[in-house]
């Protein structure tokens, strides 16, 4: 070609874009003569040998340039030298793009980007420059949109692999084929250089993570991973989307809980399995806290996959660091934050520092139990400052509200244990709708324990079993026909149920017989009709509603006694009045349906010791 032909170098930007393509066919560059810089080659390689889909995409695209060379449109030559490893190391230093500028200098030729930077540099440097601004085009389906219905979840390509995917919603989700025949390498390669290409250049999508043979894109409203070699031993596709946007109302929460959220939550974690519903009960929690309490609320994601309204900031790392997010986080100060979600120990560390210093937090956890959530911060923060981070725990299950825990810190001697010398700082974890104590955390040595209260509560210990043997062994000697029933309260205290006519026979003259088997024992005996508890069995019951519980009151005169529940003389289960006097049964369950359509019908509800001889 002749010396009056235009000659253009392109750089990386332009290339990867996948734009040269039709730049150079336009009236204006047509016949150019197209100068790539070996640099550009170096940078793509690069690239491309790491697994990121950039570097296939510019690759792709030299090789376009390459069939519109033959075709005569353009006249195409790689010159320059190589840069080391060293520059390509240091390409987001500039070291890449200087290398091209003096390649453009050198040949006298005119610099095309899309890279802003670069263009003003060049510009300052008395170079001629054509830039590109990055295309915006018009919101445009991917392709791999047409395997996604109302009903799917996620969609699951794989090389050689017939297309799957999970449909339905939390609690009931199935693995389907939703193809004929495998996909071949080729459709998956097309798919994803589109999925990537689209992700730039649509303003409300982001490459949000791309390392060696993995690339993790947010594009709108689908969350998309691509796998490669070396990463995988097979190209693979997986997008994920929300299948639900949901407010809070639809997940009827009891109107205390919906106070504390709005009062005194200020720390609370989210936690439930993969595919529970974790992400979308955040999503209503984050659009309740700002469009409800008129909050200034962010969130911290890798990627940002929440669907959030306009009105919430969605941030991602800073320079792959969570760390400098939540410094900029702390300088804005919302009222609240979703940290979506918590996985290493720096996550838990972030989240306890912007919860100490006066931010609203939200945390998303992975949990296959409410306790797992709690027991993942344990070692990852002092003890002492957990009820500090965390005052709430909500566990979520087949897309429901299944357990509420409320977190706090007391000093007390541990459940199990009775010498006044072993108390010490506990976390109680209490059932947040019953109050109920259910777990508890603390220090003995150097372990940390995490105890389930109601294991404590019910098992005996070996000195309560030789104890109550004991008692039976006495009572037996002194009333070998009668029957009676012992139960140890306490280390220090027992009850024993006997038949009315024989109480004079086991009191005793002025006391002296039970005095006796006191003495003997070590033990205070209360004595009581075993009578009382037949009448205590037929009690009638008060029942009523209480948000998303019924409600059966017992008095506090009746906590830690265990009791069947009958309704129509028909037993229906069996349950230990709590420590506010009540049994409390959820709505959702068919047991509270039956005793919901008793209180209709005006049929007593009845209530009987639960006897365990």
């Amino acid at each position: 070609m002749g010396d009056n032909q235009m000659r253009i170098v392109p750089d990386t930007s332009v290339i990867v874009d996948g734009r040269i393509t039709d730049i150079v066919q336009e009236e204006e560059f047509k016949g150019s003569e197209v100068i790539i810089p070996e640099a550009v080659v170096s940078e793509l390689e690069y690239q491309a040998n790491r697994g990121r889909e950039t570097g296939f995409n510019g690759l792709e695209e030299l090789k376009n340039l390459q069939s519109l060379s033959k075709e005569d449109i353009i006249s195409l030559s790689f010159v320059g030298r190589r840069p080391t490893l060293d520059e390509i190391a240091l390409a987001k230093g500039g070291e890449i793009d200087a290398l091209i500028r003096g390649t453009a200098r050198e040949h006298d030729a005119v610099l095309v980007t899309s890279d802003r930077v670069q263009a003003e540099v060049a510009r300052a440097q008395g170079l001629d420059v054509v830039y590109i601004k990055p295309e915006v085009l018009e919101y445009d389906k991917l392709e791999i949109s047409k395997y996604f219905d109302k009903d799917t979840m996620s969609v699951h390509l794989k090389e050689n692999v017939v297309p799957m995917a999970k449909k339905g919603k939390p609690g009931n989700i199935k693995l389907v084929k939703i193809g004929l025949k495998p996909l071949k390498r080729l459709e998956i390669h097309r798919m994803a250089r589109e999925i990537v290409e689209k992700a730039k250049s649509d303003l409300r999508s982001f490459i949000e993570i791309e390392m060696e043979g993995a690339t993790v894109v947010q594009f709108r409203e689908y969350r998309i991973s691509i796998a490669r070699p070396p990463f995988s031993e097979a190209m693979e596709i997986t997008a994920v989307r929300p299948v639900a946007r949901v407010s809070l109302e639809d997940y009827r929460l009891s109107d205390e809980l919906m106070e504390r959220l709005r009062d005194t939550a200020k720390g609370i974690l989210i936690a439930g399995a993969p595919g529970a519903g974790k992400s979308t009960f955040a999503q209503a929690v984050a659009e309740f806290f700002s469009k409800e309490m008129n909050a200034i609320v962010k969130t911290m994601e890798s990627p940002r996959d929440l669907q959030v309204g306009d009105e919430i900031t969605q941030y991602a790392p800073i320079e792959r660091d969570m760390q400098k997010t939540a410094d900029i986080l702390l300088l804005v100060r919302p009222d609240y934050t979703i940290y979506d979600e918590l996985r290493k120990t720096r996550d838990f560390k972030i989240f306890a520092d912007m919860r100490l210093a006066g931010v609203g937090m939200v945390g998303v956890v992975h949990a296959t139990r409410p306790i797992d959530a709690i027991q993942r911060i344990i070692g990852r923060v002092e003890l002492g400052v957990i009820p500090s981070i965390v005052d709430t725990t909500i566990f979520i299950e087949d897309g429901k509200v299944k357990a509420v825990y409320d977190i706090s810190l007391t000093v007390k001697v541990p459940s199990g244990m009775v010498e006044a010398d072993l108390a010490r700082p506990v976390i109680e974890i209490r059932d947040f709708e019953t109050g109920e104590l259910v777990y508890e955390i603390y220090t003995y040595g150097e372990q940390t324990i995490v105890m389930e209260v109601s294991s404590v509560s019910e098992r005996k210990t070996p000195a309560w079993i030789i104890a109550e043997r004991e008692i039976e062994r006495e009572f037996r000697k002194r009333l070998p026909a009668g029957t009676f029933k012992v139960k140890l309260e306490s280390d220090e205290r027992a009850r024993v149920w006997v038949e009315e006519k024989y109480i004079p026979q086991i009191i005793g003259k002025k006391g002296k017989t039970i005095d006796e088997i006191e003495k003997k024992i070590g033990i205070s005996i209360n004595i009581e009709p075993l009578e009382r508890i037949e009448e205590k069995g037929l009690i009638e019951v008060p029942a009523d509603v209480s948000g998303n519980y019924v409600v059966l009151n017992f008095g506090k005169d009746s906590i830690g006694i265990s009791y069947d529940i009958m309704v129509d003389d028909e037993y229906l289960f069996t349950a230990t009045v709590g420590k506010k006097g009540m049994i409390k049964i959820k709505r959702d369950i068919e047991l509270a349906e039956i005793i919901l359509d008793a209180i209709k019908k005006r049929i007593p509800i009845k209530a009987r010791i639960r006897s365990e001889m």
